[in-house]
């Protein structure tokens, strides 16, 4: 089976720059593909994408050689294993907030005895090897979301879990959860209470011996969040970067047609 490339930076002590698919089209998952990242996640939560176009970017993202992975819509047994059965190597479960939410997540992503996975890889067994039956459990990487003030509150349960590899903030749910709407929504936090929160989750996961990831708006609070400890951080995604580059460009432009107007010599006037 094709090792998880992920598993080995992480044993060799690298960090994962992940990138985050919103748009559904094989092509855009091709272009950011290419681009360098060590993983692309395929959002079937908020990005708008579903089932049967998750799996034409699945095959898009094989040849570059970066760790695709799926953040499935919910807790539900039918997304995540169909994710798996398509291609993924990681699942991204949001709204994981107790002990037993995390055990139901492992057990749908790991084969009996391990789990309840069903058996029948349809793509998996093609992009990923023959003998993917016998190496999936060990291969695939199973992340529960931290975003609620519940998963917080029941943040030790959550990370002593057997067969949960990792954790995942997404800090914007989670500053709701945690202060309700006293702070604007948004990715990289710099409020005092909720850096704690966020180094806290670290902090506990890693005592628990498990990874810990953060989704990031701009690289550098990401290799901010680097240099606390986190070994996987998300940079954006495909929406946000094909919107700030084209603003920019539109902007650049402007302002040097402006400046060409305001240069432009003023027209000769016949004196009399």
């Amino acid at each position: 089976m094709v090792p998880n490339a992920i598993r080995t930076l992480w044993a060799s002590g690298k960090p994962v720059i992940n990138g985050w698919l919103s748009i559904a089209s094989p092509f855009s998952a091709e272009i950011m593909a290419a681009q360098g990242y060590d993983s692309l996640t395929i959002d079937l939560q908020h990005g708008l994408i579903g089932y049967e176009m998750a799996t034409t970017m699945l095959q898009a993202i094989r040849a570059s050689g970066v760790v695709p992975m799926v953040r499935v819509p919910w807790l539900d047994p039918a997304d995540i294993m169909k994710a798996l059965d398509a291609g993924a190597y990681g699942i991204v479960c949001p709204m994981v907030n107790t002990r037993e939410e995390a055990e139901r997540l492992v057990s749908y992503m790991r084969y009996p005895p391990h789990g309840v996975r069903s058996f029948g890889p349809t793509r998996a067994v093609f992009a990923s090897g023959a003998d993917y039956g016998a190496h999936a459990d060990a291969e695939m990487l199973c992340f529960a979301m931290i975003e609620t003030a519940e998963a917080f509150a029941n943040l030790d349960a959550i990370v002593s879990t057997p067969g949960l590899d990792g954790v995942y903030i997404g800090p914007a749910d989670l500053t709701l959860g945690l202060t309700g709407r006293r702070y604007p929504t948004g990715f990289d936090r710099q409020e005092p209470e909720m850096v704690d929160a966020i180094k806290a989750i670290l902090a506990k996961a890693h005592a628990a011996g498990i990874r810990a990831c953060l989704h990031n708006g701009t690289p550098e609070y990401a290799a901010q969040a680097i240099g606390w400890g986190f070994d996987l951080v998300t940079i954006g995604n495909d929406v946000r970067l094909l919107a700030g580059a084209a603003q920019a460009s539109v902007a650049t432009a402007r302002r040097l047609l402006g400046e060409q107007a305001a240069g432009a010599a003023p027209s000769a006037t016949p004196g009399y």
